[in-house]
């Protein structure tokens, strides 16, 4: 899928995927393929500063963590986070339902 297709979901997108538990960066790239049945190839230039901003915004925290042997900065959702990622969810079924709606519209009576 084109990067470009992302722009402005991708917040939602590494939200969602630290919703349950904490993830390196290389595993939460890992997570994004796997949920998306390999449809989601973000590269790392655009997850780190994305993990680094929303840390920034109060929407993470991190840590250093040993993680099979390598000291791996772990990421974790905050109270913040999980706030902002039910904000987001709102926003993105009210998008994805505008969007339904102009791509298959309902047949008129």
């Amino acid at each position: 899928m084109n990067t470009d297709a992302l722009r402005g979901h991708m917040d939602a997108l590494l939200l969602s995927v630290l919703e349950h538990d904490p993830l390196h960066g290389y595993a939460i790239i890992e997570a994004l393929q796997e949920r998306s049945g390999g449809a989601l190839n973000v590269p790392t230039g655009t997850v780190y500063p994305a993990l680094r901003r929303l840390e920034q915004a109060g929407y993470l925290a991190s840590e250093w963590a040993t993680v099979g042997g390598r000291k791996r900065r772990t990421y974790r959702l905050t109270s913040s986070g999980r706030t902002a990622l039910a904000g987001e969810r709102s926003a993105w079924r009210e998008f994805a339902g505008a969007i339904g709606s102009v791509l298959e519209p309902r047949a008129t009576r």
